[in-house]
């Protein structure tokens, strides 16, 4: 009983409600108005898996899952295995729910990652060939198709000639009779055709009056030339309906013979569509998937009576990929069951963690109040932050009236349900909370006439419901985990006794409870944390400027109630304030309250400085990255640079090819003599002065640079930065530090760390002749000299040839041997790679003949 007290009390149900509007079909607005809380710990964590893959299909190109199709088709199922005849809609619905459940597992098994929904899917049947045979016999109008079955057919076809013959004999009536009838029309009436008749003139038209107008000046007659026919197409009806039948119950017994694996099928897009509805909703709250951790399991197996030797950690949600607890219960609506399975907690590995982790809730917002603000244009959400010690057993939260206590409550109390469902909580990340056994809580009023209960009376009573829910320990296992939740807890009695009561209450479940979060006003429970140090203070902030409170949730200190303050800003009459703050004055109570003032305007102060400290940390962070930017700008440009000038280079080097080549050109075209080849030689040396010594500007940078002490340089071979120590001496040596290394390097090795070269010490030396650009080497061009041409001969033939020309030559020569069937060509190279003459050779350049020819170089 108190566990469904506590979900009113926490307002679960509007949270299912609103969970409810993200499921896509009504079976899933169904189950998630009626989620159920997870037992155990495997659940959950299944749960959470799957919240966690259908998220992330949410957030995918693809769009998430599409449940177009899926019907609730229980109660046709139900009616198939009673042996009852299922309508053409409903077994068009388990037509399109089966196809549409394929397309989901299609979708599911088309990503590598989603692992537990495919397992949930995994053993998902949707019987094609059911489909296909409903598909068959059943059109898109839930109406029985001519094709079912030959005998539907031939009768089809037996109404269809029927009707045209009463249309055919009505026809002729209307035009003999065309003065008696009122409109020259057919209809009917049932399932008569009749012909609207004046009623002066009914013996125009003999027959059978089915019908008369309201004014009574018309009368439907159906003629006696069309009642034989009418008697027939009744008939033919009455048969085309037995057929019907015959066709609907064959695919009825084929829908009750697979109703198990239907019913499962049912259970498995339910349990998608929930998936989806938990992810689109925490996607829509803007929440994070929250860890589960372990919390004081050490002293609970204490308290149980066993020696532990290490701390048991439940796999968490972070580290999902490498547990995989086994399925746990689904949950299908509640028209379809919801198995239990008690036996599916998993059994947790045992491994050493070095300290509990704390509750970690920041920014928490209560999804309800979230709800509020998104819809109904309430105020924003004040979010409050939750960070509780494992060692930590009872929070006391005090504070002034209509300061968020309460709300406080029930936020904490929804983030554990929430958990537990498998939904993400609004908080900012790390989100880390335990896995509680039970949320027990005594929020509000439970004041009652009709059952003769007090303010007081209907807390204790609440509160002795919770305590007996609070199971005893077991030895050796340890005790469940469980938060209670207590608002006002001694409220509506004497101050004195009442917080007695508190306290003594606190203290039992400091013993029982895993952990106990109450709201009071009582000072006496304020100093509970000096006294115990399982008891926290915290407090709601309180504006003494706008006299209003912030909603904020503070930790550590106390809060003051501020009674007579929060009297005087809803209107109650100043002189009775003022009477009251000096009674109030009389007692120690003001000491503390100055206190307490003073601890919170110590606060304060400290809040500013930590943001001035952020602040500071931010322009810092933002400063590195400006900094790294610019870093990364001038790398990049610089590596433009080198592109741009090695692409300037290798242009040069083109350029200077085509001048050669046209040159080569002109000596081949024109008469082979010695002054041509020396005007030759004479242009490609212009070439090479023109463009070598350009190519050595771009790439080597001048020397000039002379390193002083204290200089940083870099090392060219290694590619550091270093210090130099000593200046170089007249053999260019000097010694330099990098990091915590000397080394002595000479001026060749450096360069400055804008790229310049350093300047190499004045030496005299003898002058050496300047080299003659004249000398150097002229390029092989082809002539008719160097040219021998052996097409048509034999290899033999060849051979002598080959070297004579050899002996002869001083330089390349061209050797044409054509194509043809290559033989000549193999037995040219085996003749020269046999030669000791000949260094090596190649095939001539295309515009030489390619292929065609060789060229041999002596």
């Amino acid at each position: 009983m108190i566990h469904a007290e506590t979900l009113e009390l926490l307002e679960w149900p509007r949270l299912c409600q609103q969970l409810a509007t993200f499921a896509a079909t009504k079976l899933g607005q169904t189950a998630a108005q009626h989620l159920q809380i997870p037992t155990y710990l495997g659940e959950t964590l299944e749960l959470l898996g799957q919240t966690r893959e259908a998220y992330q299909l949410e957030q995918s190109p693809t769009a998430g899952l599409n449940f177009g199709g899926v019907k609730d088709i229980g109660e046709a199922l139900e009616r198939s295995e009673l042996q009852g005849i299922l309508g053409g809609h409903e077994l068009l619905a388990i037509a399109t729910t089966l196809a549409g459940a394929r397309q989901l597992r299609r979708v599911i098994d088309s990503q590598s990652d989603l692992t537990r929904l495919q397992s949930l899917t995994a053993d998902l049947r949707t019987y094609p060939e059911l489909e296909q045979a409903i598909h068959h016999c059943i059109d898109d109008r839930a109406q029985v198709t001519d094709r079912a079955s030959l005998k539907l057919e031939g009768i089809r076809q037996q109404l269809k000639t029927i009707r045209d013959q009463i249309y055919e004999k009505l026809q002729r009536i209307l035009q003999r009779q065309a003065s008696a009838v009122q409109e020259h029309l057919i209809t009917q009436r049932g399932d008569r055709f009749v012909l609207p008749v004046k009623a002066p003139q009914k013996d125009a038209i003999p027959g059978i009056v089915h019908d008369t107008s309201t004014s009574g000046v018309t009368l439907y007659i159906e003629p006696h030339a069309i009642v034989e026919l009418g008697n027939r197409l009744r008939q033919r009806k009455r048969q085309e309906q037995a057929e019907e039948e015959i066709v609907r119950r064959t695919l009825t017994e084929k829908v009750a013979e697979v109703k198990l694996d239907l019913e499962r099928l049912l259970i498995i897009v339910t349990s998608l569509d929930l998936a989806v509805a938990r992810a689109r909703y925490s996607l829509w709250l803007e929440a994070n998937p929250p860890r589960l951790i372990e919390w004081g399991k050490e002293e609970r197996r204490q308290k149980a009576g066993e020696e532990s030797t290490g701390v048991e950690a439940i796999p968490e949600i972070a580290r999902d990929e490498q547990t995989h607890p086994p399925p746990s219960t689904l949950h299908p609506p509640p028209s379809t069951l919801h198995p239990a399975n008690p036996k599916s907690k998993i059994q947790n590995p045992k491994s050493k963690i070095p300290s509990p982790d704390p509750i970690t809730l920041r920014q928490l917002r209560h999804p309800l109040l979230i709800w509020q603000t998104k819809h109904e244009q309430g105020p924003d959400v004040v979010p409050i932050d939750i960070i509780i010690q494992p060692q930590i057993r009872v929070v006391a939260i005090t504070g002034p009236n209509t300061g968020g206590k309460t709300v406080t409550l029930k936020t904490l109390g929804l983030a554990a349900l929430m958990a537990k469902v498998g939904l993400f909580i609004p908080a900012r990340e790390p989100v880390e909370l335990p896995w509680f056994d039970q949320i027990l809580a005594d929020i509000g009023d439970e004041q009652s006439i009709e059952q003769s209960l007090s303010t007081f009376s209907g807390h204790i009573r609440r509160i002795g419901r919770i305590l007996a829910a609070l199971p005893p320990p077991l030895p050796p296992s340890p005790p469940p985990l469980s938060l209670v939740l207590l608002d006002e807890v001694g409220a509506g009695t004497d101050p004195s006794e009442g917080s007695a009561l508190a306290i003594a209450l606190l203290q039992h479940l400091a013993d029982q409870a895993q952990l106990t979060i109450a709201t009071t006003h009582f000072g006496e429970l304020k100093a509970l944390k000096y006294q115990d140090q399982r008891f926290e203070n915290a407090s709601v902030e309180f504006d003494n400027v706008s006299l209003s409170p912030t909603y904020r949730l503070l930790w550590g200190i106390p809060g003051r109630s501020n009674a007579l303050t929060i009297a005087r800003r809803l209107g109650l009459k100043p002189e009775i304030v003022d009477q009251a703050q000096t009674y109030v004055g009389m007692g120690t109570r003001a000491d503390v309250n100055q206190v307490i003032a003073g601890l919170e305007a110590q606060r304060r102060r400290q809040e500013n400085k930590a943001q001035q400290a952020e602040q500071l940390v931010a322009q810092t962070e933002q400063l590195h990255q400006e900094v790294a930017r610019k870093a990364q700008f001038l790398k990049q440009r610089e590596q433009a640079l080198q592109q741009h000038q090695e692409q300037a280079v290798q242009a040069a080097i083109a350029q200077a090819k085509a001048e050669i080549a046209q040159v080569i050109r002109r000596l081949q075209q024109g008469p082979a003599t010695a002054q041509e080849a020396q005007k030759a030689t004479e242009a490609i040396n212009q070439i090479s002065e023109h463009q070598i010594p350009s190519r050595r500007r771009v790439a080597k940078p001048k020397p000039g640079f002379t390193p002083q002490i204290g200089d940083r340089i870099r090392i060219s071979s290694l590619g550091q930065t270093a210090e130099v120590l000593t200046a170089p001496d007249e053999n260019g040596k000097f010694t330099v530090r990098f990091g915590l290394m000397k080394m002595a390097v000479g001026l060749t090795d450096i360069e400055s760390l804008t790229g310049e070269k350093a300047e190499p010490p004045a030496k005299p030396s003898p002058q050496s002749p300047i080299p003659r650009t004249s000398s150097a080497p002229a390029p092989a061009v082809r002539t008719g000299q160097n040219t021998i041409d052996i097409r048509g001969k034999r290899v033999v033939e060849a051979e002598s040839v080959l070297e004579d020309a050899i002996a002869k030559a001083s330089g390349p020569i061209w050797i044409i041997h054509g194509h043809g069937t290559g033989k000549l060509r193999r037995g040219v190279h085996e003749f020269l790679d046999r030669h000791p003459q000949v260094q090596r050779y190649e095939a001539a350049e295309q515009a030489d003949g390619g292929t065609g020819v060789t060229v041999a170089y002596i």
